[in-house]
Parts: structure tokens; sequence; C-alpha cells
């Protein structure tokens, strides 16, 4: 996603096609790059020097050159991927390898082979340098051309335009190339719906592929003076992006910081009010706490315990009991004897119910237990006693249900 930040967002296209008598003709197009969007900015016609561009660009405007014409070889051949020692001499006889920069494009089964001497190219790259332009990579030929036919509003496999003529076949690959002077586009030429002098096909195609760099495969010469530069330039982009996008996360992080100090500054001052009205009021809290804890030991004392419906409860119970279980007695909230003791005032075990009764087998009784504990008020139940009395001749037990 980033991507569209680093690039080089700003372009100047230049093709310089070079004439049999020393002459130069150069056309020029700049572009800007905003978000997905490639706006044509200017359009330079049929300059004859290279001092003239800077009348048109502003200096330290990046630059991507093409060069055609007297000096630039081209020759097709049978697809290769990569021009090297070995098989140049078979390309271009008793030329010396280290003597050129060498470009090959591949289309289909064939490769279109471009070279230049690096005397000659160089002087051209220098001589933009000299007007404070910024090269950063040079093409040979129209071949760059491939990056933009989808946008041109080409018919047919022959495209025809300043000079150049390409034929392709049915899959839009390449299969032949010529330049002759005199061809011309049988047609106004449109970039997209934006129409485009033919001049400037081969200018707006190099600007076009620099924008894009990091996305198409690029038709270049293999440069390094201007591989490193334009290296150096993507990485003084990705430098400043990221310096701004931290500088915008310190910003971020600065802002929370700033309204996360002024919440907590506002709730501080509210809670020091706040403070301030409940000290004033200590007296009379401390007093109306005195009288619930003073409410809530009579309370405790009397067994309340909220209001519960105790005879519900019972009648419950009653209901779930066995008929061999007799029932004797029941107690709400009985008296806790040895707390009574130790105080000395009657202490109440709250919300426990207390029955006592006999039944001549304890599995009645503990039938009975399990009935009672599905109920979902009983927290807990448990049989406290059961001995037999041979007197009544019956068992006799106590049960402790808490509520």
């Amino acid at each position: 996603m980033l991507e569209q930040y680093y690039r080089i967002n700003q372009v100047t296209g230049v093709h310089l096609h070079l004439g049999q008598n020393g002459t130069v003709l150069m056309n020029a197009c700049s572009i800007i790059a905003n978000g997905n969007q490639l706006d044509i900015d200017k359009k330079i016609l049929d300059l004859h020097e290279v001092d003239e561009l800077k009348k048109h660009c502003s200096v330290k405007t990046p630059v991507a050159i093409n060069l055609s014409g007297k000096g630039v070889l081209l020759k097709q051949i049978d697809k290769t991927e990569e021009v090297d020692q070995g098989n140049f001499s078979k390309i271009l006889p008793n030329a010396n390898f280290d003597d050129f920069y060498i470009q090959n494009f591949t289309s289909g089964d064939q490769s279109f082979v471009s070279a230049i001497r690096r005397s000659e190219a160089d002087r051209w790259i220098n001589a933009l340098k000299a007007q404070g332009f910024m090269p950063l990579i040079l093409s040979l030929g129209p071949f760059p051309v491939q990056h933009i036919i989808p946008q041109l509003n080409i018919y047919g496999n022959e495209i025809i335009f300043s000079g150049n003529i390409i034929q392709q076949d049915e899959q839009h690959q390449w299969t032949g190339y010529r330049y002759d002077e005199s061809a011309l586009s049988p047609f106004a030429l449109k970039i997209e719906s934006e129409g485009i002098n033919e001049k400037l096909v081969i200018p707006y195609a190099v600007a076009f592929q620099l924008v894009l760099a990091e996305q198409l495969e690029v038709i270049q010469a293999a440069v390094p003076e201007l591989e490193a530069a334009f290296q150096k330039k993507l990485t003084d982009n990705k430098l400043k992006v990221n310096g701004f996008l931290t500088l915008a996360v310190l910003f971020m992080l600065l802002l929370a910081n700033f309204i996360l100090f002024s919440w907590l500054n506002a709730a501080n001052v509210r809670l020091n009010q706040q403070v301030s009205r409940f000290a004033q009021n200590t007296s009379t809290v401390q007093d109306i706490n005195d009288q619930i804890k003073k409410k809530e030991g009579l309370l405790q004392i009397l067994g309340w315990d909220g209001g519960i419906n105790k005879s519900a409860l019972i009648d419950q119970l009653a209901v779930l009991m066995p008929g061999e279980v007799t029932w004797k007695e029941v107690t709400i909230n009985p008296v806790d004897l040895n707390s009574s003791r130790v105080q000395k005032l009657p202490i109440f075990y709250n919300r426990r119910i207390r029955i006592t009764g006999t039944s001549d087998k304890i599995i009645p009784v503990n039938e009975w237990m399990a009935r009672i504990k599905i109920k979902a008020w009983v927290k807990n139940i448990q049989l406290e006693s059961y001995a037999y009395n041979n007197e009544v001749n019956s068992g006799q037990f106590t049960i402790t249900i808490d509520y």
C-alpha cells in the first residue's frame, strides 16, 4: 500500500532523436501521479537544444531519457534472456561489449536488442545533468511504448507514430519493427481520453514507466550510474515518507496524550470538588452510619432476614415429606446457644430452618432431604442427628436447612 507514496510522483520523459548531421530533435512530456491517477502536466515539442528544456520544466526534476536515431543500433534476434559478453559479438560482430549500453526487450519469441556507445549516451546524460535535471533511467528506441499500448486508441496489429512502425500478432506480441521518417499515424492518437501528439508517445511512455518502475518490468539500458541514482532517489523517498509517518504517529500520540491529560485534569478537579463536599458532610455521614449500624444490630437480634415468606417455605417442605416421616417440630432461625452463652445475648442462626421428627428408618429421611435439596432457595441441607429411641420404638432425627 505504501508503494504509491514511495514512488517518484513527478517525472519528465525526454525523447532525443539524433540526426545524421549532428542535430537533435527533442520532445518531452511531464506527468504527475496523484494516487491512482496520472495526469499530463506539460507537453513540450520540437526543441533543438538541451538548455531549452529548463525553460519549460523546473530543474531537479527526475528525468527518464530515451535516445533514438543516429548511433542507436537495433537488432531483432531469436529470444534471449540476457545479452552478455559471450553472445554480444554474435549480435554486433567486432564490437566491444564494454563500450556500449545495451537494452534487451523481449516479446514472444523475439528479442529486440538496442545498443549505443557509452560515450554518446553519456554526452546527453551529462548535458541534462548540467542543466540541473536528474536523469534516472535511459531507454533506447520505441520499446518502452509497450507499457502504454493498452492506453492508446490503436486499431489493428500495426502501430504507427512519428516514424515508428511496430508490427504485432494477434496475441499483441511484437513481431517486427522498422523506422520510416515519413510514417505518421493515420488518425489522431489519444492516451485514454486525452489527445496526444504522436511525437509525445515515447516521452509519455518513458515517464510512465519511471513513475511505475516498482510495479513494471522497466525497459531500459543497463547504466550503472543511473541505476544507482534511481535507487538513491527511491531510498530518499522512503526515508521522507517513513519520517513523515513517524512524525504523524508521534503527533497522534501527543494529541492523544494531551486529550487524556486534559480529561484526567478535569476529572481530578471534579473529584477535588466532591472530596471537598464530602469532607464538609463527614460528621453527618458518620451519624447516619452509626444509626444504620444500631438498626442493623436490632434487626439481627430480632432475627429479621429480609421479609422472606417463611410459611411458604415450610409448606414446600411439608409437601415433599414422605409418609414414613413424622414431623414433630420446626424452628425458624433457631437460637445459637454457644454464641448466646458467650455474648450473654440471644444470638440466632440467620436464615436457617431446624426440623425435628421421627422415622422408623433413616432411608425416608434421606429421601426427604434429596427432595428438599432440588429447591432453588435451598443453599445447604444437613442431617444433624439420627438416633433410634427404644422407648418410642422409632428413630429421632434433626435436619438443618440454610436458605
